[in-house]
């Protein structure tokens, strides 16, 4: 018969039991030796236990602590893998710095332990950013691509003026920039339908490039502020039918570069044109030279 099996800790290895894989035969042949007292450990090896167990706890107690994050950040930092090089694009109205801001980053950030989800969140928080992506490129980069929200109008409401959407959401408050040539709305209500009654007016070219002011009256009708400073009050229905008649009216007649401070559409089946109040005065002293100029003409004959 062969000799007895070999046991580890009193445990039979024999092949009528099991075989183990081949990665784990050297390790337990060494095991079964030390068992057997027939393996001596290096003189070394205390003090890498030692080492090893001291690290364990060290490591342990970060993790307990909270600061195992922090620690994985320091050494990995210092092995070549902090951030050196930041990417953004698609940014127009949000600056690099607000964006440079919000990814958190500090002279040691590690690309390792950075989180792109929550640096995501943060500059998604921006006014102007509709989305982002963070993307980690190893070993040092961070690139941010960012989508901005598309401005429509400048809406005044009260003393205020913010930057809306199309739909009326506010984006921010107006500070000027390129955002000047925006139509201007005016009034309660007025960001929310703006878009429909802005593209309407749209429609007359010669009309809209006049246009400085599209004003919102009682949340049921508009009216229409031009660059000479006349108001045109728009009807409730049937705007359509009134822009074309306004143009066709400047057009044939000029009625808008007239002296007129205000164009009242709002009846269906007359227009009302209120002078200003050189005009007025000009028209009352012209009645009043008339009956005297006839007076005086009468007179002659006699």
């Amino acid at each position: 018969m062969g000799g007895a099996a070999p046991r580890v800790f009193g445990l039979s290895l024999s092949a009528e039991h099991f075989v183990l894989p081949r990665l784990l035969r050297k390790p337990v042949r060494m095991l079964s030796r030390f068992g057997r007292g027939e393996f001596t450990p290096p003189p070394y090896a205390a003090s890498m236990l030692t080492a090893s167990f001291l690290a364990a706890s060290s490591l342990y107690g970060a993790y307990l602590g909270g600061h195992f994050p922090a620690l994985v950040q320091g050494v990995t930092a210092r092995s070549g893998f902090a951030v050196d090089q930041i990417k953004v694009s698609g940014n127009r109205e949000t600056s690099e710095i607000d964006i440079l801001d919000k990814l958190e980053l500090d002279g040691w950030t590690s690309l390792v332990g950075f989180n792109p989800e929550e640096a995501r969140e943060r500059i998604v928080s921006l006014p102007w950013v509709r989305d982002a992506a963070v993307r980690k490129v190893y070993p040092d980069t961070i690139e941010v691509r960012v989508d901005e929200r598309d401005a429509f109008a400048i809406w005044q409401h009260g003393s205020q003026l913010s930057v809306v959407e199309k739909d009326g959401k506010i984006i921010a408050p107006y500070t000027g920039g390129r955002q000047v040539g925006l139509p201007l709305v005016i009034g309660f209500g007025a960001a929310d339908r703006a878009a429909d009654f802005v593209a309407r007016v749209q429609a007359f070219p010669e009309l809209a490039s006049r246009v400085k002011g599209y004003i919102r009256v009682g949340e049921r009708r508009w009216d229409l502020r031009l660059d000479n400073g006349i108001t045109v009050k728009l009807p409730e229905n049937q705007v359509d039918a009134a822009l074309a008649d306004l143009a066709d009216l400047d057009r044939e007649n000029a009625l808008l570069t007239r002296d007129i401070s205000a164009v009242d559409m709002r009846f269906g089946d007359r227009l009302v044109v209120q002078l200003t109040p050189e005009a007025v005065e000009r028209r009352a002293a012209a009645l009043n030279t008339k009956p005297k100029a006839v007076k005086a003409k009468v007179e002659k004959r006699i």
